[in-house]
Formats: structure tokens, sequence, C-alpha cells
């Protein structure tokens, strides 16, 4: 079944007593199913000054849960100001999404917190408005792709990985024209149409580097060449990825000097079985909801360690994508699915980032142990054209003025960097 979005306008309630200003929300209503919900509002460089809390019905068994918080600065994700994609009329501001397993109902409610324009970072003496206009509650059903395995490993520290042969079923009937690029984009390092890319061993995949950048490397370069072993990639076609959703066409960035490192801020309240939906919700969110021109990050890893492709374009390549603002150019991203601000990731996530990174930064020749330099592309940080000099694995932080990826995983990514760079071979 397609996936489908509804889409909700938040309408006056009452007014915060110490504040006068409007709360607005809405009241407890049945709707069609959904899993995934956030909150978009129309200008994309305007933030919400306040709380958004939800609370939703079970469509199993009709009990609403408590009342959640919704995660409101979100818009640091997002593609470098002034570029084609950042510019596009249908971008959008938007708060974190939020995975609420299989509901049909919903409740909203979005205090406001009026704030001095001085101390908000945002242009204009006095105070700004802390609820920005046209304020929409969307709800994405991420629909069904027969990729969602049989585990239900709840446990996000201890909880088995599910078998790479296991993750995806595949997908039945024959590939759009636009499924059909999105596959081809990977190559030479899978038949078109795979669900996974299988892992590799270390000298298998010292092999493929060679014969992906053959002509580029000198036979000194190929002999110091260092990267990790290839790990197992759920591919777009493997997670279910609706290839109609997403702009045609591929944009692609430099050398990947840098792997920035977030969280979803979705939750982790789901099940490793229940990952391949969220990343679809996570794609109709940022596309349908967002108006970016596919999902942001270039790769999701769950709290069971698998990973799945982002955006489209093929995992060994460039991929431009719109995850750090400022500093997407020459930089993969990757998100880790869940929130971390207060719980610890899980060992084998940490593990796959590790691996992932020590491979893909290979890849371009890259120390994961090192620090590299970057041009910002500007951002509330480094304006645009600063060089700014980055660990070649960087929290979402380092580069934006953002909790994002949450104090633990961030505290974790000391250890990742000499993982990936023990798993290089250094």
């Amino acid at each position: 079944m397609p996936g489908s979005t509804q889409s909700l306008p938040l309408r006056p309630l009452t007014h915060d007593r110490a504040s006068g200003a409007a709360v607005l929300g809405l009241t407890p209503r049945a709707v069609r199913h959904f899993s995934l919900l956030g909150v978009i509002w129309d200008d994309p460089a305007a933030h919400l000054h306040g709380s958004v809390q939800v609370r939703t019905r079970a469509a199993a068994t009709g009990g609403w849960s408590d009342w959640q918080d919704v995660e409101t600065h979100y818009t640091d994700h997002a593609a470098d100001p002034g570029s084609a994609e950042a510019a596009s009329e249908r971008v959008r501001g938007a708060t974190a999404p939020l995975w609420v397993g299989e509901s049909d109902g919903v409740e909203v409610r979005v205090r406001p917190e009026p704030v001095d324009g001085a101390e908000s970072g945002e242009p204009g003496p006095g105070d700004v408005p802390a609820v920005p206009s046209g304020l929409r509650l969307e709800l994405i059903d991420p629909g069904d792709a027969d990729t969602d395995t049989a585990a239900d490993a709840e446990d996000a520290d201890d909880a088995a990985a599910v078998p790479p042969g296991d993750a995806v079923d595949g997908r039945a009937g024959p590939m759009t024209a636009e499924a059909t690029a999105a596959s081809a984009a990977n190559a030479g390092l899978v038949q078109l149409g795979a669900t996974e890319i299988p892992e590799l061993d270390a000298e298998r995949t010292r092999q493929e580097l060679l014969t992906l950048r053959k002509g580029e490397l000198t036979e000194e370069q190929q002999a110091k060449a260092y990267i990790g072993p290839r790990p197992a990639i759920v591919t777009r076609r493997g997670w279910g990825a609706d290839e109609s959703l997403r702009d045609k066409g591929f944009p692609y960035t430099g050398k990947v000097k840098a792997a920035f490192v977030h969280h979803t801020a979705s939750g982790n309240n789901y099940a490793c079985s229940q990952a391949p939906s969220l990343v679809r919700g996570f794609y109709r969110y940022h596309v349908r909801s967002l108006g970016w021109r596919d999902i942001g990050y270039n790769f999701l890893v769950d709290k069971c360690g698998r990973i799945y492709e982002g955006r489209a374009g093929g995992v060994a390549k460039p991929v431009k994508g719109a995850h750090t603002m400022g500093f997407n150019t020459n930089t993969t991203g990757i998100a880790v699915i869940g929130s971390y601000g207060a719980k610890k990731p899980s060992s084998k996530a940490v593990k796959a980032v590790a691996r992932l990174t020590a491979w893909k930064l290979g890849l371009h020749g890259m120390n994961p142990g090192s620090k590299t330099y970057l041009t910002s592309g500007g951002g509330n940080l480094y304006g645009k054209g600063k060089k700014v000099r980055l660990n070649v694995i960087s929290g979402h932080r380092d580069g934006f003025n953002t909790s994002c990826p949450g104090g633990k995983l961030y505290s974790k990514l000391k250890s990742v960097r000499s993982t990936a760079a023990r798993y290089q071979g250094r």
C-alpha cells in the first residue's frame, strides 16, 4: 500500500495565562491511520519559539498516549543557504518528526514563548513572533513495502542484530524508470534491483576501491590506500522508497572530506523491525511536507546496527545531502534513528557508524581520526565562505548551533573516530 500525508491546520484554542499569547492546536479527533507526525510552517527561516506537545490514540487498542514533546529545532537539518534546493518555493520550516506507531487519533498543543529579537538571533529589534504563520500538523502514513522484518528487537542496548539476509524481502513487480535510475547509481557494487548491498571483507573492499578509482590513484597512493571493510547497506529499494516522490536527477559534491553524525530526534519507541517504515516516513516528511528534493541524510542507522541508503545517487558516490546547513558540500550525513539527548545509543548503532565511516571516508582517502578544513556555506556558527577546521567525523553541533546529535551520542564520537581508524588499518 502506498503512503499518504494528512495536513491539518492548527487553530487558536485558548490563551496562555502568563503571556496572553494564543495557544494553537487541535482538539482530540479521529483521523486516518498514521505512524509519524510533525508540525510545519510557511517560512523556512522562521523559528518556533515554544513547545509542541502531542498525544495520540493507538489504532490497535484505542488507548490514548501520554503527552509527548516534539523537538522544535529541526530546520538546521537542511540544504545550504542560497542553494537551489533551499531556494525552492516548496520549502517549509518544521519540527523534527516523531514516531508514534500506528494511530488513528491525535491532539496537539503549541504553547508560545515570546522572545526578544536580539536574543533569538533573528533579524529586527524587539519581540519576534513566537509562533510562525501557517502552522500545520502533518500526519504521515509510511505505507507498506514488504520490507519490514519479522524481528521485534526492542532493547536498544542488547537487541540482537537482524541477519542481513532477513533485513529485507525485496519488492515484487517491475521497476519504474525512477527506481531503475536509483538502483543503477549503485552499479559496480550490486546488481540492478538489489535490496541490499552485501558486506565485503577487507581485501575485497580494497580491490573494489582500486577498481572504483582506477586511473585516479598513483601506484604509491594505491599502496597506501586505507579503507575499512564495506558494511552491508539496505538499498532504497530494500526499504521501499517510492521513487516518484523525489526530484529527478542526483546532486553531487566533490571529495567527501568529512562525515556529520546526527540523530533523527524522532523518539526511541520503535522496534528494529519497524525501521524501514520509519525511513519511509522520514522520506515522505522531508519531500512532501518540508519540500526538499529527497530525504536529507545520506545514510541512516537503526538501533540494531543496520545501515540504510538515504539520499539517492549511489552509496559510493559523493551525493550532496541536506543534513548540516552550511556544510553539505564535500561531506556525508549519517543519522542514527532515535533521540539521544538523555538515552545512550546502542553499542550496535555506534559500531555501525564506525564501520560506515571507515568505508565511506576511505573511498576518498580520509583518515577518520584526523581533522580537515571545510568552507561554510552559511549558518548560525560560521558565515558563508569561512574556512573551518573540523574533525573528519564530527557531530552536527560542530557545524551548527544545535543540540543534535544529542549529548549521549555526541560523547561516543571519540570512540567512533578511533574505531573507524582501526577498521581502516591505521
